[in-house]
């Protein structure tokens, strides 16, 4: 990138909600693009931006190069009372929308689907980090330091808050995120059959 190119971290402004579900798509696949894995678009969004986005905006930034969003960082101070959140205000709507797949369907759009269906769950041993977040930049933002920058932006929000612990997931397929989430402060919390429960004390 040159001189020229105006990089900007900025808050989510809800006219960024399209854009969330496409970065969403285009790095579906372990940080690539999952546009052709998946029949119905807005799944991955569905589940793993919007909700964040719209439920807790002032925990939403959006990554923009040119003013174009390229990447973004969002998600919950409490996971408790967000997936209680979603199951009053989100989940309801959806799961009408996709019924519960054939326990036999193992399609990425099953996967995902079932996923809604069964709602967001703070697992025991993620318990002393309530917050969590999803991070996803498309590959142009990447190796650039801006990553870094926008987990510290995240960071800085939940001291503000009185948060003290902080986690994500990461399928075990994305080599890449694993490193990054090593370099920028989190631990391995506990390794499970596909992913990794990652923590960080702030």
């Amino acid at each position: 990138m040159n001189n020229d190119v105006n990089i900007e971290i900025r808050s989510f402004h809800f006219s960024d909600i399209t854009a969330l579900y496409k970065i969403c798509l285009l790095t579906g696949d372990s940080g690539k693009d999952a546009t052709k894995l998946y029949n119905e678009p807005d799944l991955l969004g569905h589940y793993y931006a919007a909700p964040y986005a719209i439920f807790e905006p002032e925990l939403a930034y959006v990554l923009t190069i040119n003013y174009i969003p390229c990447g973004y960082i969002l998600g919950t101070k409490n996971t408790k009372n967000f997936a209680a959140k979603c199951e009053k205000d989100w989940f309801p709507v959806l799961r009408k929308k996709y019924p519960t797949p054939n326990k036999n369907d193992s399609s990425l759009d099953a996967n995902i689907i079932k996923l809604i269906h069964k709602g967001y769950i703070l697992k025991e041993e993620l318990l002393n980090y309530p917050a969590h977040l999803h991070i996803d930049l498309l590959p142009v933002t990447q190796g650039k330091g801006l990553g870094r920058k926008m987990i510290d932006t995240f960071v800085d929000k939940l001291k503000s808050e009185n948060i003290t612990g902080l986690h994500l997931e990461v399928g075990k397929k994305n080599t890449n995120a694993i490193g990054f989430y090593k370099r920028v402060g989190f631990e391995i919390i506990k390794e499970y059959e596909h992913s990794i429960a990652f923590g960080m004390n702030i």
